[in-house]
């Protein structure tokens, strides 16, 4: 089985952050599950760094595809199918990573992982 990870998920994963739910954490470790992480991941973090919000990031972002590589993830590349859904979508939800990601989780079949609650407004499956 396939699965998408927020962008929260995959810094608390690679973090080993207790925040990080019990399911997610077997989800991930499933030698049968194949881990995805959106190139809108890699942007989120990017943008947050330079913004001052996620100082903790410098090391990973000097390497982040051996980061996820290392992590025995796989990247899922931004589409122009998923950024026509992305911006398309009717929910009055600002967040761009959000929108790209639950525009991949739809068009992909991908359940997302994350606990953030609003994006289930996209009716993409949501795994916490």
């Amino acid at each position: 089985m396939r699965f998408l990870l927020d962008t929260h998920v995959l810094l608390w994963w690679l973090f080993d952050d207790p925040k990080l739910s019990l399911t997610a954490r077997d989800l991930i470790v499933e030698p049968d599950h194949l881990i995805l992480i959106s190139a809108a991941s890699a942007w989120e973090i990017s943008t947050k760094h330079r913004l001052g919000k996620l100082p903790a990031a410098e090391e990973l972002l000097q390497d982040f595809e051996g980061w996820v590589r290392r992590a025995g993830f796989q990247e899922l590349t931004v589409t122009l199918e998923h950024g026509r859904l992305a911006g398309g979508f009717p929910q009055d939800h600002r967040d761009p990573f959000d929108r790209m990601l639950a525009a991949q989780s739809l068009l992909e079949h991908l359940p997302l992982v994350t606990r953030d609650p609003a994006l289930k407004s996209f009716d993409i499956e949501v795994l916490w």
